[in-house]
């Protein structure tokens, strides 16, 4: 893998935060079985319980229940920690265009908490969850960071504001920051319930249960779905990247290009079944094609991703198979 090959000193502490997430957890078990401490950090209100309670009895894990909207919380998760791995957040486009008052509160104001923590606690790399969002309406293909069109969304707003937050604490501050932009993670443990589930999950489980998927729009969007494991190695990579690098973001995924019509055609022939999908109207503030160009988290990180969507794909259709 990836970042098997990774070290860190003995004692490294590592925070996770939204670590009860599918993303923040996979952290934590990479971590843990790396052989270094995790403090967990979650409000569980998008989290699940159950995606760290087999950490529990783990002598280098740590669970916190708490609110990155409070700054207290933030300095006590903080202290004595070496990287922070600033997952928490809430997702999804169109539950912001719901809700963008909180959105505000938590993605921005949480992550500012989290950052004046971690500098005042002397962490040493402060990594954090962006997303493709911030691209909004740029139309060229590769996604290329630095050319970044009108944003579409609340959730979009909020990861651009992250960004610039962040860039600002390295240069004012001197704190190390490395913006994760993902393009699309999928894998295991990722929720398949809810309305505003994400789509490979959602899929894999009606078609599990015999019931049928409804696609937003004509299923001819497309997206570079990013398998978990290489968003585990950037995140670590980017602990061990030289201050040179501080106060960017990077392009987060495989760098291929996937529709989602044939994802969906690709999981039924997988899963053995025939069930037309159902059309929908598209989604409010979605991006109609995302495909990322990864150079330069390559050069700088060092970010060189192993599982292809061909690859990730196959490993959560067994798991999903496995666990629903």
């Amino acid at each position: 893998m990836g970042y098997s090959n990774l070290t860190f000193p003995k004692d490294s502490v590592f925070l996770v935060t939204g670590a009860a997430g599918f993303i923040g957890s996979n952290l934590c078990e990479a971590i843990l079985n790396m052989g270094y401490k995790v403090r967990a950090l979650d409000d569980l209100s998008t989290g699940k319980q159950k995606n760290v309670d087999m950490f529990l009895d783990h002598p280098n894990y740590q669970f916190m229940k708490g609110d990155i909207k409070d700054l207290d919380t933030c300095m006590a998760a903080c202290e004595g920690v070496d990287y922070v791995l600033n997952q928490a957040a809430w997702g999804s486009v169109p539950r912001s265009i719901e809700m963008p008052l909180f959105y505000c509160r938590n993605n921005i104001e949480g992550t500012l908490n989290m950052l004046e923590a971690a500098r005042q606690k002397g962490v040493k790399k402060f990594v954090y969850a962006s997303s493709s969002s911030v691209y909004g309406d740029e139309p060229n293909l590769p996604k290329t960071e630095g050319r970044e069109g009108n944003l579409l969304s609340p959730y979009a707003l909020t990861k651009r504001c992250d960004e610039e937050w962040a860039k600002l604490y390295t240069k004012l501050y001197g704190l190390d920051t490395y913006g994760m932009r993902y393009f699309n993670v999928f894998g295991r443990r990722q929720d398949p319930d809810g309305a505003y589930a994400a789509v490979i999950p959602k899929f894999l489980k009606q078609l599990l249960n015999g019931q049928t998927p409804t696609i937003n729009g004509d299923g001819k969007q497309s997206r570079d779905f990013t398998y978990i494991e290489n968003v585990i190695e950037a995140n670590l990579k980017a602990c061990l990247a030289p201050s040179e690098a501080a106060g960017e973001a990077f392009n987060i995924a495989y760098g291929g290009r996937e529709y989602l019509i044939d994802i969906y055609y690709g999981l039924t022939k997988a899963l053995g079944v025939s069930i037309e999908p159902n059309f929908g109207p598209d989604r409010k503030g979605d991006i109609k094609h995302s495909n990322a160009d990864i150079s330069k988290a390559r050069r700088l990180l060092g970010y060189d991703p192993d599982y292809s969507f061909k690859d990730g794909i196959a490993l959560a259709i067994q798991w999903y198979k496995e666990n629903l």
